[in-house]
C-alpha cells in the first residue's frame, strides 16, 4: 500500500498549506499549542469567538467542510483530500472543536434524511460556524439504552408538542438548533415508537442548565423542554422510523470519536523521551519502552482504520458498526496512557496547576475528560456489544424487553 501523495493530492497539499499559511490564526498559536489534549484554553480570549472567527475565514476561502457538497457549504472534496485538510490544519483544528457535533454528527443525518429545502436553509450556515449545533438523545431514566428515552412529541395539527428532558447534552449552553429523539407512541417495543426532530435551542419552552465537571469544566448540559413546538416539516425520517435516524448519528458520531480522539501518544512518547527517573530518562527503561511500543502500534492501527472507514465513506456507504471498535480502542488507551504518566510523575503526579506540575498537568487534565470520552457515543460495554454481535456475528445479549411495549415495560 502506498500512502505517498498522487500529484493531483501534492497540488491540493500545496494549495491548502499555502491557504493556511496565509490565513491561519498565528497569534493563537502558542495558546493551540499549550492545549493539546487538555481542552481549548485561550487566556484573554473567547474561544467561542475565535472558532467561529476561523470557521468563518475557511468558509470565506471555500474550505469550511471540505468533504461536504458545494451546495451545503462545502468544496466537495475527496475523502483523501479531507484527510489531507485535516494534516495540513494541524493545531487549527481545535477551533473547530464547538462544530464538530454539528458538522461530524447532525450534519450528516440532516443530509440523509431532510427535505432539500430544509438541507439548503440549515446546513449553510452550519458548515461557516455561523450556526452550532447540538445531539439531545440521552436521558436520566435511559443511560446508554438510548431508546428507552420517555421525551415525548405528540401530533398538533402541523407542529408537534414536545415535552421531556435531556442530559450530557455537549455545547447545549451556546447552541443554536439541535437534532432531537423523541418517543411518539409508547403503545409499541421501545426502537419502533421514536421519531428525530430539527430543533430550534432558543425556542419557547427549551431551557439549558450546564452541569459543573470535576474537570472544572461545563461542556455538558441538562436540557428541558416544556410545550416546545416543531413544525413537522422539520421532522427527520418518517414518524415512529427515529432509530434507524439515529444509527446514522450514532455511527458517525463513533467514527467521528474514534478518528478525531488525540489518544495521547505523540504526547506520552515526547513526555518520556525528556522525563528523567532516578535511572535515566524514562525512555531508557524496558518498562517504559515496551509500553511505548505496544501504544504506537494502536496508534497506527486507528490511523489506517480511519482511512479504511474514510475510503468506504467515499463509496457512497454509511458508516457502519465496525466503527465502534476504533472508539472503543482510543476511549481505553487513552485513560491507560493518562494513568501511567501520572504514575511516572510519581507525587508530583497529584498536580493539577498547569505552572506546577509536570507536562503542565496535560496528563492530568486528560485523566479527568476521559471518563467522558469513554461514555460519549456508548459506553465501552455498549460497544463490545455491537462488535460482537453486528461485526463477529455472535449471539445476541440477552434482553429481555425487546418485543414488549415501551408502556408495559417495568420503570424500576
Amino acid at each position: 500500500m502506498n500512502f505517498d501523495d498522487t500529484p493531483e493530492e501534492a497540488k491540493f497539499r500545496a494549495v491548502a498549506r499555502e491557504w493556511i499559511g496565509a490565513n491561519a490564526p498565528h497569534e493563537l498559536d502558542a495558546d493551540l499549542k499549550r492545549s493539546g489534549m487538555g481542552g481549548l484554553r485561550l487566556p484573554g480570549r473567547d474561544v467561542l469567538t475565535e472558532s467561529k472567527a476561523w470557521q468563518k475565514k475557511k468558509a470565506d476561502g471555500g474550505w469550511a467542510v471540505p468533504h461536504w457538497p458545494k451546495d451545503y457549504g462545502g468544496r466537495g472534496a475527496t475523502p483523501i483530500e479531507r484527510v489531507i485538510w485535516q494534516q495540513e490544519e494541524g493545531i487549527y483544528n481545535q477551533l473547530s472543536a464547538p462544530f464538530a457535533i454539528g458538522q461530524g454528527m447532525c450534519g450528516p443525518t440532516v443530509m440523509a434524511y431532510a427535505d432539500e429545502d430544509i438541507k439548503r436553509h440549515y446546513l449553510p450556515p452550519l458548515a461557516s460556524g455561523e450556526k452550532v449545533w447540538c445531539q439531545l438523545f440521552s436521558e436520566p431514566a435511559g443511560g446508554s439504552d438510548v431508546a428507552a428515552l420517555r421525551t415525548r412529541a405528540e401530533k398538533d395539527g402541523d407542529d408537534w408538542i414536545i415535552n421531556g428532558q435531556k442530559i450530557w447534552t455537549s455545547g447545549a449552553q451556546f447552541s443554536d438548533y439541535g437534532i432531537l429523539l423523541t418517543r411518539t407512541d409508547p403503545n409499541v417495543p421501545k426502537h419502533a415508537g421514536l421519531t428525530m426532530f430539527i430543533v430550534d435551542m432558543h425556542a419557547p419552552g427549551v431551557e439549558v442548565r450546564p452541569i459543573h465537571q470535576m474537570s472544572g469544566g461545563r461542556e455538558f448540559n441538562e436540557v428541558f423542554f416544556e410545550n416546545v413546538r416543531i413544525p413537522d416539516s422539520h421532522r427527520l425520517g418518517a414518524v415512529n422510523d427515529g432509530w434507524q435516524v439515529s444509527l446514522t448519528t450514532l455511527m458517525n458520531e463513533r467514527m467521528s470519536i474514534g478518528t478525531r480522539l488525540n489518544t495521547g501518544f505523540p504526547e506520552i512518547f515526547e513526555f518520556c523521551s525528556r522525563f528523567e527517573l532516578p535511572d535515566g530518562p524514562a525512555i531508557d527503561d524496558p518498562a517504559v519502552r515496551a509500553k511505548l511500543a505496544t501504544w504506537a502500534v494502536k496508534a497506527s492501527g486507528l490511523r489506517y482504520t480511519a482511512f479504511r472507514a474514510i475510503s468506504s465513506l467515499s463509496k457512497g456507504e454509511r458508516p457502519g458498526p465496525e466503527n465502534s471498535i476504533g472508539k472503543l480502542v482510543a476511549g481505553v488507551m487513552t485513560q491507560d496512557i493518562a494513568k501511567f504518566a501520572m504514575e511516572l510523575e510519581g507525587e508530583a503526579g497529584i498536580l493539577a496547576d498547569p505552572d506546577e506540575a509536570p507536562a503542565a498537568a496535560l496528563f492530568q487534565n486528560l485523566l479527568v475528560r476521559s471518563p467522558g470520552m469513554r461514555i460519549a457515543g456508548g459506553t465501552d460495554e455498549i460497544l463490545r456489544n455491537i462488535i460482537a454481535e453486528r461485526v463477529l456475528g455472535l449471539p445476541g445479549d440477552i434482553r429481555v424487553d425487546k418485543k414488549v411495549p415501551f408502556n408495559q415495560v417495568p420503570n424500576r
